[in-house]
């Protein structure tokens, strides 16, 4: 047999699937996929009462697709099939209720869920807001977020088998009264580090934000209006925070209903981690994917005919898988086992592109998009019904959409698009639908010697198209893109694009063109470069809600890096972190104040009067502020001596951002208790004017560093990267953003929240 994997596979392999006794890898690859292969297909027999031939057959089938590559199914499935865990599913949803009770279950059953690979998802939506009245014991509650974090918290306790971290998908619907809070739950990015957070945007918000006007909270305790906002505003703080870090993504909960395909079982609430799995609660799903890199033909075109078997084979693959899985709960068996739902879906689309020669960013790659996902869901439809014929139409089918249209299906959805993660960098497939990351990039292996890795499609290429050389393969590297690099041809920089090349327009329509076809949900990343605006975020929901998607995660590039300042030796260190700060000794001296710069000066209205802040920049960025009090005076020096220390800090390579976090909202109460003072104190006032002047006038744009590190600073600096939180904590490589989790393309490392 011999399957043929590139080293990182290999690597990934190793480290995170191979079965290990006593730490010792003890399988190898081709016996991995055996295991897999003879696991599910046994279920024929088992469950199916096919005679023994019949099961070798299919089991032959399964391997074939997977030793291709053609195939890989999710990795639970992949890790424990044929093992004592057994548990194959990736995906959970469980329901939190308004009770004590069914929290501490939920809380218990997701650290089992963790414990088994799985991830799990929660809307907290029920739970009664903050303050609202506990009857039993006539108390205040606690609200959603406070116990969000107590699920937090035990999801730090379990490791997942030693094999998968633990992943939560926390969801509030916009209508509950505790939303602004939870809008910012992730402020900060310590906090809910196991959690992706999400907000269910109804259609009537939508309308409300359409029209201008406010809609209604309602309590869930007892379905009363309990107050208003304006959609409006409440809109913009949802897109200023996931400009600041990503988060909350969005959900559209009412499109996401329209497709449940057994709304008489329940109503949809929650998905799971990631956001492409829609669930009812104790539902769980199993996912696969085809690579699209590999249903291209020599001379060009797509392989229809391959696609196709390779489709019908999943589809009974992962209905076996079904019945194959140990569940850790046995509400959980019941409502997987009634439903059957599964979720085909794809990777390595950007590969299939270049060998298509179709550029990511373009009317054809979305017209590719839809005619490929479209035959994909015809075809596993078509599988799922010939299952049906087998073997029976799903438990739950009666009363399902289906039923009207006289559809007989075994499975009550066959098709999502999930992120691919570690599967594609074993299949050396691009992630799910996602473009290109990076062209080439750079590995430490041995004795510190960079090996840089070139993509496999652009390194053939260039050797074929004759412009290869090696210090060619180190500058791409270095850039990440290909796009300022005039040496390449500009038909192969069109085609070699990566995720910061694209415009957020492409994304949401590739994304949109996915889900059109698909039955659950798309897993994409919206990138932005850093410089976009909050206005571009907000452009890009509302045309995601416009073209049909049902959930749409954005990632502004840095906006999650933080890095570490280091100061002594290896022995004795002390750390701080702020976001994208250069590394300094502890000794700084600050950059000598320049002869000319320019800025503006706004004025604020403060309790004592009048403010007026000048916020001042050079080609490094803002460098100094000064502050004013009007006639009325107010507190001048300590004003002053604000500005002055900000403007050191600024000059000595502290971040914007540390020093607004640091600042904003500081209480005085001569502001507080003055109703037009849109302040909450003179440090508050600086901090917001100067984060305006970097955002507004700037553009977002960050200082750079004024001298390049050298010596021992420069390698305290490249050891603060390694830990920065943009690049891998186990090999340094620079980590890709996919639905609220990170990926590394390099060693495989991956984690949610």
């Amino acid at each position: 047999m011999g399957v043929k994997l590139s080293q990182n596979a290999l690597n990934v392999l190793e480290k995170r699937y191979l079965k290990k006794v006593d730490g010792k890898v003890v399988e190898t690859p081709d016996e991995l996929f055996e295991r897999v292969a003879e696991n599910i297909a046994s279920v024929e027999g088992a469950c199916y009462g096919k005679d023994p031939a019949t099961v070798e057959a299919i089991k032959q089938q399964f391997l074939e697709i997977m030793t291709n590559l053609e195939f890989m199914p999710n990795s639970p499935t992949l890790m424990n099939a044929g093992r004592e865990l057994q548990q194959l599913a990736a995906c959970f949803v469980l329901p939190v209720e308004d009770s004590m009770e069914s929290i501490f279950d939920s809380i218990k059953h997701a650290a089992l869920i963790h414990k088994s690979g799985g991830g799990t998802g929660f809307s907290f939506s029920k739970l009664r807001p903050c303050n609202d009245q506990v009857l039993s014991t006539g108390g205040v509650a606690s609200g959603p977020i406070s116990f969000m974090k107590v699920f937090n918290a035990a999801t730090d306790a379990v490791k997942q088998g030693g094999t998968r971290r633990g992943a939560n998908m926390g969801i509030l619907r916009v209508d509950h009264p505790d939303i602004l809070a939870f809008i910012n739950a992730k402020e900060n990015n310590d906090d809910l580090t196991n959690f992706n957070i999400s907000v269910a945007i109804t259609d009537k918000f939508m309308t409300a934000l359409k029209e201008h006007r406010d809609y209604e909270l309602i309590n869930p305790r007892n379905g009363q209006v309990v107050g208003k906002l304006s959609a409006q505003e409440v809109f913009d703080k949802i897109v200023d925070a996931a400009w600041r870090n990503g988060e909350p993504g969005v959900i559209f909960i009412d499109q996401i209903n329209r497709d449940n395909p057994t709304p008489h079982i329940g109503e949809i609430e929650s998905t799971n981690p990631c956001g492409e799995q829609p669930l009812l609660p104790y539902e769980a799903c199993n996912l696969g994917s085809v690579n699209l890199g590999k249903m291209v033909t020599e001379d060009g075109q797509i392989n229809w005919q391959r696609l196709e078997y390779v489709v019908k084979v999943a589809v009974r693959f992962l209905d076996d898988v079904i019945d194959a899985s140990k569940y850790p709960l046995e509400r959980i068996t019941e409502m997987v086992r009634a439903n059957r739902k599964i979720g085909l879906g794809v990777m390595g689309f950007a590969d299939m592109l270049i060998k298509l020669g179709i550029p990511y960013n373009s009317e054809k790659a979305v017209e590719t998009a839809e005619a490929v996902m479209s035959f994909i869901q015809r075809t596993a439809r078509a599988a799922s019904a010939e299952l049906a014929e087998e073997r029976g139409v799903f438990p739950n089918y009666k009363g399902s959409i289906y039923e009207p249209m006289g559809l007989k299906l075994r499975n009550a959805t066959t098709t999502t698009i999930a992120p691919t993660g570690t599967i594609s960098i074993i299949a050396e497939a691009s992630g799910g639908i996602e473009p290109l990351f990076a062209i080439a990039f750079v590995r430490n292996v041995l004795d510190n010697t960079k090996l840089v890795e070139v993509n496999p499609l652009f390194e053939e290429i260039a050797k074929r198209e004759g412009f290869y050389t090696p210090q060619l393969m180190e500058q791409v590297a270095e850039h990440g893109s290909v796009q300022e690099i005039e040496s390449i041809p500009e038909k192969f920089r069109r085609l070699f694009v990566t995720a910061h090349d694209i415009e957020p327009e492409w994304h949401i329509r590739i994304q949109a063109a996915f889900q059109k076809y698909t039955d659950n949900a798309v897993s994409k990343t919206i990138n932005f470069p850093k410089s976009a605006t909050r206005e571009d975020v907000a452009k890009a929901y509302l045309l995601a809600y416009q073209e049909g998607c049902k959930g749409v995660t954005v990632y502004r590039d840095g906006s999650r890096e933080s890095q570490v300042l280091t100061a002594g030796t290896k022995t004795a260190q002390q750390t701080t972190t702020t976001e994208a700060a250069p590394l300094y000794p502890m000794n700084i001296t600050p950059r000598p104040r320049p002869d000319v710069t320019t800025g503006a000066t706004e004025r604020v209205k403060v309790g004592c009067g009048t403010l007026y802040v000048s916020v001042n920049a050079d080609e490094f960025g803002i460098c100094e502020v000064f502050t004013n009090t009007g006639k009325e005076g107010g507190c001048s020096s300590q004003s002053e001596a604000t500005s002055r220390l900000i403007s050191i800090a600024l000059r000595s390579g502290v971040s914007v951002e540390a020093i607004y976090e640091q600042l904003r909202g500081i209480r005085c109460p001569a502001c507080v208790r003055r109703k037009e003072v849109n302040v909450t104190s003179c440090p508050d006032a600086i901090a917001r004017a100067i984060k305006k002047f970097q955002d507004q006038v700037l553009g977002g744009f960050q200082p750079h560093l004024p001298f390049k590190p050298e010596g021992a600073q420069a390698v305290q600096q490249e050891a603060a990267i390694a830990e920065d939180s943009a690049h891998c904590p186990e090999c340094g490589h620079k980590l890709s953003h996919e639905s609220g989790c990170v990926t590394c393309i390099a060693c495989g490392y991956t984690k949610c929240g």
